[in-house]
């Protein structure tokens, strides 16, 4: 996390040169320190990738929950059939939803996961998918609001690409929300035409059924955010947004809300105290970290996920020279046995 600290008090201190004036930086650097050490408390960022986990008893109640399987096997088997019946509802009731097809060639480059998944910007993504699933095991994590400080900084790409790769995780059923409704902008991104969303639902005007559609090669499911509207503040506060919110958690394993900007609308404070997460999405050299300070301050800390460094301008490190090299030597190996005639 001091990572992202870091690059944002440079970008601040260069700015302030510029401007031939220098602030005072004993207080942004406490507070920093407070943001980093309550981050790394929370244990979900680290500055190692942990490998996804499925749900399961903690060794402390494993004994509980076996003496009580065992002594109820008429409940517990009830429960499974239930358990068994409510998937096959889910499972037929997602099935009905249409199928749009996404092409790399149509989608926005900055869409990695579909453009380049084989590239190590990508494997960043897929190390923030780590992190989110990681969460969803240790802290039953199932809706994400993906925000930022402002503007131009990478959260509605953050948001797809990240929605984009937990879809593809084995057993993950995954949805998309366009909750941007002042500009919804997932459809565009992702090289499709607009269609009705959440603005709709949300005004009466349409069925959340009709509205949701289903991502191909990925199977991501996408509510999208449909017309612009202007009291988005008072639709997402509302009943119908608390309805559709729990229609989709029992439908869907991870929900991941692409939301407003913090600094600019209400809409995304809202809408984080609506999920379960938060992740904060910040544009090294363009994001002010006083600005990041002031809008942090009011989030609920227990939600807040992390943040994600967006527009770093680095040479490519040990690991991804090798993670190039590896995948080209397979693409080299790959077209010469096709050449060979050798099956692949």
């Amino acid at each position: 996390m001091g990572r992202v600290f870091d690059a944002l008090r440079r970008a601040a201190e260069l700015d302030s040169r510029k401007r031939e004036h220098r602030a005072r930086p004993s207080d942004a650097q406490a507070r920093a320190e407070e943001i980093e050490s309550l981050l790394q408390r929370s244990e979900i960022f680290s500055s190692q990738a942990r490998e996804p986990q499925l749900f399961s008893a903690s060794a402390e109640h494993a004994d509980v929950a076996t003496a009580i399987g065992s002594a109820l096997p008429e409940n517990g088997w009830a429960s499974r059939v239930a358990g068994a019946t409510v998937d096959a509802e889910r499972s037929a009731r997602v099935a009905s939803f249409p199928a749009l097809d996404v092409s790399a060639a149509r989608a926005d480059q900055h869409l990695i996961a579909i453009t380049q998944p084989q590239s190590p910007e990508c494997e960043q993504f897929r190390s923030l998918r780590t992190h989110v699933l990681h969460a969803g095991e240790k802290r039953q994590v199932q809706a994400v609001v993906i925000t930022s400080a402002g503007v131009l900084e990478g959260k509605t790409v953050t948001a797809i690409n990240l929605a984009w790769l937990l879809a593809q995780t084995d057993g993950v059923r995954a949805l998309l929300i366009d909750g941007d409704l002042r500009r919804p902008c997932a459809l565009s991104y992702l090289g499709l035409d607009r269609r009705p969303g959440l603005s709709e639902v949300l005004a009466g005007e349409a069925e959340l059924d009709a509205t949701i559609v289903r991502l191909e090669p990925a199977g991501l499911y996408l509510l999208p955010g449909g017309s612009e509207r202007n009291d988005v503040a008072e639709m997402l506060s509302g009943p119908r947004f608390s309805s559709v919110l729990a229609e989709v958690r029992r439908m869907f394993d991870y929900i991941v809300i692409d939301a407003p900007p913090l600094g600019i609308f209400t809409d995304a404070t809202v809408l984080i105290n609506r999920a379960d997460a938060a992740l904060i999405v910040v544009r090294a050299g363009y994001t002010r970290y006083s600005l990041l300070d002031r809008l942090l301050e009011p989030l609920p800390r227990e939600r807040l996920l992390g943040i994600v460094l967006n527009g770093v301008d680095e040479t490519l490190d040990e690991h991804s020279y090798y993670y190039r090299r590896y995948y080209r030597r397979a693409e080299e190996a790959k077209k010469k046995a096709v050449a060979e005639g050798v099956a692949v």
